[in-house]
């Protein structure tokens, strides 16, 4: 495990946007990360890599997964990226129950290949789903009715400060619709290294059929030909809406894992499909994706954001709330 200094971020992006991390490591385990994190509280090294004592005291950590579903500073990261690989996939019980210890750098397709291979049951749902295990525990990642947090029995994460070792059974995690305590919550600082999932023994023909035809459903309707971070905006709980906008919107309701109203039907009904920023677009083929198109810039990104809302706000009255997580300035 090595520090290195001016990492671009754009190369680690799904949407191959982001400035350079000022100081950058990967990690493959919980010991590397431990020691990244070790070596970061460290001044004098700190200070050597900052250029001052006093830079190295604003030194921030902030942990990279997949690189899907955030949104990278043009300017960067003012500190220490690390960038998560913790891997590893391991059997804990077996059964018609089985339960499975998942390391949180494992990419979601590839614990999917080994539910496919060990004909596990219960994730059909993330079928192309990107990014990390750690990143869809933290966001409480969902889609097709289906949450992460029905497959949850544990999850390890690390303080970096004080590097304990903290488990938490999926009560105590604080999952709410696409949040967790590691995203809003107390644990917000706290680094998931582990999680323990669990399963039902399925027939392996079914599981892998069910995978590959949410893999088609998502190739059909999000617009993959372009550099993404998936859905921008949360979907908005219908139980939310003023009576008169439930009478309007009612057609449109699906369960997600409750009742909800698609904030890609809101946005296109607010006339912004192909709406464009510089190279960041509305996407004409899945309004709650705003895609890369041309070189585009985190700015361009954040302005159409913040135009998407006012315009739904103005529209509808209604206030949508990003699921997208911001790095940087």
């Amino acid at each position: 495990m090595n520090f290195q200094k001016n990492v671009f971020l754009k190369n680690y992006s799904s949407y191959k946007i982001g400035g350079a991390a000022r100081l950058f490591a990967e990690v493959g385990s919980v010991g590397e990360l431990i020691q990244a994190l070790r070596l970061s509280f460290d001044k004098l090294r700190i200070a050597q890599a900052f250029g001052s004592e006093t830079q190295a005291r604003r030194g921030k950590i902030a942990i990279l997964g997949g690189g899907t579903n955030l949104l990278i500073s043009d300017r960067g990261f003012d500190g220490l990226v690390i960038h998560n690989k913790i891997g590893g996939i391991l059997r804990l019980r077996s059964g018609q129950v089985e339960e499975v210890k998942v390391g949180s750098g494992v990419a979601v397709k590839d614990l999917l290949d080994f539910c496919i291979e060990n004909s596990l049951s219960g994730l059909e749902w993330a079928g192309g789903l990107p990014g990390t295990v750690g990143g869809a525990v933290r966001g409480n990642a969902g889609a097709f009715g289906g949450e992460i947090r029905d497959n949850v029995c544990e999850v390890e994460s690390l303080d970096p400060e004080t590097l304990e070792k903290k488990v938490r059974k999926e009560k105590e995690c604080g999952f709410n619709y696409r949040e967790s305590i590691w995203k809003t919550g107390f644990g917000e600082k706290e680094i998931i290294t582990f999680v323990s999932l669990k399963f039902e023994k399925g027939n392996k023909e079914d599981i892998q059929a069910a995978i590959t035809e949410k893999i088609k459903y998502r190739k059909a309707r999000h617009p993959l030909e372009y550099p993404n971070i998936g859905s921008i905006f949360k979907n908005v709980p219908f139980e939310s809406l003023p009576s008169n906008l439930k009478k309007e919107f009612g057609q449109y309701v699906k369960n997600d894992p409750f009742p909800v109203v698609p904030t890609a039907k809101i946005i296109f009904l607010s006339g912004l499909k192909g709406r464009r920023i510089g190279g960041a677009m509305v996407s004409d083929k899945h309004t709650n994706f705003i895609v890369n198109v041309g070189n585009a810039k985190a700015e361009d990104v954040k302005q159409l954001i913040i135009l998407e809302k006012q315009t739904v706000k103005d529209k509808f009255g209604i206030s949508i709330e990003e699921e997208i997580v911001y790095l940087g300035d």
